[in-house]
């Protein structure tokens, strides 16, 4: 780590909006799917770089509940995708020391998929350096209902008293509930919105924005993202 990074507060938990793959794509008149390959190999940069500089939780929106409504030749080729970079994640995770997580709801991809997310996550378990977390068939809006759907179920059989339910007990419902809350949201390729995207999560998270495409994203740019992290005045509820 350089003098630079050695001298700012690294957060504990980073979390990335990854957009700009198609874009960056076009502007090369290449294929979407050129795109998206791209941007996996940055995944995978990302996460050594972020092993590198001690960030101890990395979340990243890889599939969205709305990306189904692509094209079915664009839906196909990013689960072609998933299935390739999942093979070559065991590999960066085992180098790297990295744990793998998923949240979203699998169940709706191909039974493959769903076998090869499971081993991903049984195998990288017992690492010990950063947690991986990949959104997958994951919106905000989507895992709240899901968690409301558990509270209430819980709440009939007696799990759970109605009186009992706060902020922290509902957390505990949500598929981030092991995972701490991010300290900084990066979204790429100048978007200003959160497409649905840990609605619950980031509600006292600072938003970094960036016009770099997300194949473009490297260490001097997450660098960036942190020393503009280590420039902001945090407050909770109007108190220091």
């Amino acid at each position: 780590m350089d003098d630079k990074v050695q001298d700012l507060v690294i957060p504990e938990h980073i979390a990335i909006i990854l957009d700009g793959n198609g874009r960056w794509a076009k502007k090369r008149g290449l294929p979407r799917s050129l795109g998206h390959k791209e941007g996996c190999v940055t995944v995978e940069k990302t996460v050594e770089n972020a092993a590198r500089l001690g960030i101890k939780y990395l979340t990243v929106y890889g599939f969205s509940t709305e990306n189904w409504k692509r094209s079915a030749e664009e839906v196909g080729a990013l689960m072609q995708l998933f299935r390739y970079y999942m093979v070559r994640l065991l590999k960066v995770s085992k180098a790297n020391n990295v744990r793998v997580k998923m949240i979203g709801d699998i169940e709706r991809f191909d039974r493959d998929i769903v076998e090869g997310v499971g081993r991903l996550v049984e195998e990288t378990k017992d690492n010990t350096g950063l947690t991986f977390v990949i959104a997958v068939n994951y919106g905000g809006r989507d895992e709240i209902v899901r968690a409301v759907k558990k509270v209430i179920k819980d709440v009939k059989i007696g799990t759970v008293e109605e009186d009992e339910m706060n902020e922290r007990v509902f957390t505990s419902y949500l598929d981030t509930a092991d995972i701490p809350d991010p300290e900084l949201l990066i979204r790429t390729s100048g978007e200003l919105r959160l497409s649905n995207y840990l609605l619950w999560q980031l509600a006292y998270t600072e938003f970094y924005v960036t016009d770099c495409y997300w194949p473009d994203f490297n260490m001097e740019e997450l660098k960036k993202a942190i020393e503009a992290y280590n420039r902001r005045d945090r407050r909770f509820g109007g108190v220091k």
